[in-house]
C-alpha cells in the first residue's frame, strides 16, 4: 500500500469515526425526506423540483455537507497535533493535501450524488433530465467546495464556523439574491452545469445561471487548483513545533 493510500485510509477512519459522521447522513436525508413529502402531497412537478433542488440541494445541503467533510479531513488533526506525525515523515506536502482532498471529494460524492439523483427522480421521474443535471452539478460543486474548506482548515482553527458562515450567508443568501454576487458563487457555477444538461423545459422552469458553462468550468477548476496549491504551501509552512 502506497503512502497516499495510507493517508487516505487514516483520513477516512478519522472522518467517519467522529461525531460529524451523523451530520453527513442527516443532511442528505433531509433532502430526500422533503422530496418524498412534496411527491406525496403534490405529485411530480417540475417547478417544485427546480425550487427544491436549487435552494435546498445546491444552495444548502451541498455546501454545508462539504464544510463538514472538507474541514474534517485535516482540521481535527491540526487541532490535536496528530498532523505532526505526517509532517515528520518524508512525505510530499502535495501528496498529503491531494490524498485528503480525494477522500473529501469521494465522501461528498458518495453522499450527495445519489441523494440529489433520487430526490430528482422522486420529484419529476426519469423522463426529465433534471435529476441527472442536478446530480452532476452537485458533483462539480463538491470538488470546489471541498478544496476551499480544506484550505480554510489549514489556515485557521475556526474553519468550521467560518465555513458555515460562508455557506449560509454568501452561497445561500447573498449569492442567491444579489445579481452582482452571483458570478462569484460556486453555486452559480454549478447551476451552469445543470442548465447545460437539464434541457429546454427545465430551463424555462428556472434552471439557469448568471455564468456561462465554459466560464463556470474554468472558474471551478481555477478555484480548486488555487485552493489546493495554497493549502500545500501553508502546510509546508507548518513547523514540527506546531507553529509557523
Amino acid at each position: 500500500m502506497g503512502p497516499g493510500a495510507v493517508i487516505a485510509r487514516l483520513t477516512v477512519s478519522g472522518l467517519l469515526g467522529r461525531r460529524r459522521a451523523a451530520v453527513l447522513v442527516v443532511l442528505p436525508l433531509v433532502l430526500l425526506v422533503l422530496a418524498g413529502v412534496f411527491r406525496a402531497v403534490g405529485g411530480q412537478d417540475l417547478r417544485t423540483a427546480v425550487l427544491l433542488l436549487s435552494t435546498l440541494g445546491l444552495g444548502t445541503v451541498v455546501p454545508l455537507l462539504c464544510v463538514v467533510v472538507g474541514t474534517g479531513v485535516v482540521g481535527p488533526e491540526i487541532e490535536d497535533g496528530s498532523i505532526l506525525y505526517l509532517l515528520s515523515k518524508p512525505l510530499r506536502r502535495s501528496l498529503i493535501v491531494l490524498s485528503k482532498l480525494a477522500v473529501a471529494v469521494a465522501t461528498s460524492w458518495a453522499l450527495l450524488v445519489p441523494s440529489v439523483l433520487v430526490a430528482g427522480v422522486l420529484l419529476v421521474g426519469t423522463a426529465q433530465r433534471l435529476a441527472v443535471a442536478y446530480a452532476l452539478a452537485a458533483a462539480v460543486a463538491a470538488v470546489a467546495y471541498c478544496a476551499l474548506f480544506l484550505l480554510l482548515a489549514v489556515l485557521t482553527r475556526n474553519a468550521v464556523v467560518i465555513g458555515l458562515l460562508y455557506a449560509l450567508i454568501w452561497e445561500t443568501t447573498i449569492a442567491g439574491v444579489v445579481p452582482g454576487a452571483r458570478v462569484l458563487s460556486v453555486r452559480q457555477w454549478a447551476y451552469a452545469v445543470a442548465e447545460a444538461v437539464a434541457g429546454d423545459e427545465a430551463v424555462r422552469q428556472g434552471v439557469d445561471s448568471d455564468v456561462g458553462l465554459t466560464t463556470s468550468i474554468v472558474l471551478l477548476a481555477l478555484v480548486t487548483g488555487l485552493a489546493s496549491t495554497y493549502a500545500v504551501r501553508r502546510l509546508r509552512a507548518l513547523r514540527l513545533g506546531g507553529q509557523e
